[in-house]
């Protein structure tokens, strides 16, 4: 195990059912949402929980907030079951419940239920993907916000979905049919496509199948992804230009192209759940097993070993199994459930940190 990882564990929060989402609204606060449809917002600086929403009767998948003018408190966007729901977290009472929501957005039928969800930039529009496979965007502009569902949908899980950085009509998914999906979401069909093929990169038999099951898109165009098998792949075909070689920018994101340079290595010996990018060229994930590893990211470097290089690696304290990971500069949450299958999430803190202020 590498010693040279530059976070160590400040805190350990525990819930009474497992982490199932985590997001930072900005440094001070992390919202944590549960297995039992509960959100909690945490304030970094004294770990006490400042706001709640109760009784959202089925797990909080995933989390997105944004910030509204003349509230300190970011607003979360909250993917529970069928629906996503609006809620404002500067809210005057301290617990809030489903009826307490700004807008709720039945996305999914009965038989379907939600995974990630992201906003994009401009906080116009929020991407789902769901367990039957469909990608589609929400449209907030409008005063009913309205479901827009693509094309083409996966055979299978659709785990992760995100907007391609400086492509306001893009979107990529990915899921457990080992396929990545390309849409320009406002026409609702797919650009470009890719399955990975492990055929020539396998060494031994793995137990575990290459579902893709996590994802981060770098602000430059690098798209990661980790693999049920314990690989991280790594598509560069989309990478903006450096400021040294202007190149004029294509009609679409190519990071899917096979002509684009990509890397995939087996990196750990369990499924790599949760991803996130640090900085354009600085990637930080999470095995289930809560193994966090941090690489180094150099598309220039001769040597292709070192085109993606590890750079330190740390075992989480209090978790069994994780389900959630998300990171800033100075820290990281990490969360899901310890060995008696409560709810737990580590906070981890840059060593020379200073003080957490909002």
């Amino acid at each position: 195990m590498n010693d040279s990882c530059p976070y160590h564990v400040v805190r350990t929060l525990t819930t009474p059912a497992p982490i199932s989402a985590l997001q930072f609204g900005h440094a001070g606060h992390v919202y944590a949402g549960s297995g039992d449809g509960t959100l909690r917002v945490y304030d970094l600086s004294s770990y006490k929980v400042l706001k709640a929403v109760r009784g959202l009767k089925n797990e909080v998948s995933s989390i997105a907030c944004l910030k509204r003018p003349g509230s300190e408190t970011r607003d979360a966007w909250v993917a529970c079951g069928h629906q996503i729901f609006l809620f404002k977290m500067d809210m005057i009472s301290m617990i809030a419940t489903v009826e307490d929501a700004i807008t709720t957005v039945q996305v999914t039928e009965t038989d379907d239920e939600l995974n990630e969800i992201t906003l994009d930039p401009s906080k116009k529009h929020l991407a789902f993907s769901t367990d039957l496979g469909v990608v589609g965007v929400v449209d907030l502009t409008v005063a009913i916000p309205t479901v827009m569902k693509m094309k083409e949908k996966h055979t299978s899980i659709c785990a992760c979905v995100k907007f391609v950085p400086d492509r306001p009509r893009e979107i990529v998914s990915t899921g457990y049919d080992e396929t990545f999906l390309h849409f320009d979401f406002v026409e609702g069909d797919p650009l470009t496509q890719h399955k990975l093929d492990f055929t020539s990169n396998t060494e031994g038999v793995s137990l575990s199948p290459p579902f893709i099951m996590s994802t981060a898109f770098s602000t430059t165009g690098i798209l990661a992804a980790g693999i049920a098998d314990g690989s991280l792949w790594v598509g560069f075909g989309g990478q903006k230009g450096s400021s040294k070689m202007k190149t004029k920018k294509s009609r679409k994101w190519n990071g899917l192209s096979p002509e684009g340079k990509q890397v995939c290595d087996k990196v750990a010996e369990g499924p790599i759940v949760a991803m996130t990018f640090l900085s354009p060229d600085t990637l930080v994930a999470s095995t289930l097993l809560g193994l966090v590893i941090q690489w180094k990211i150099k598309i220039d470097s001769v040597n292709q070993e070192d085109i993606v290089k590890e750079i330190w690696r740390k075992q989480a304290v209090a978790l069994d199994k994780v389900n959630a990971l998300v990171a800033i500069d100075t820290k990281i949450a990490i969360g899901g459930l310890s060995k008696d299958g409560k709810g737990v999430f580590e906070v981890w803190d840059r060593r020379g940190t200073p003080e957490v202020s909002t």
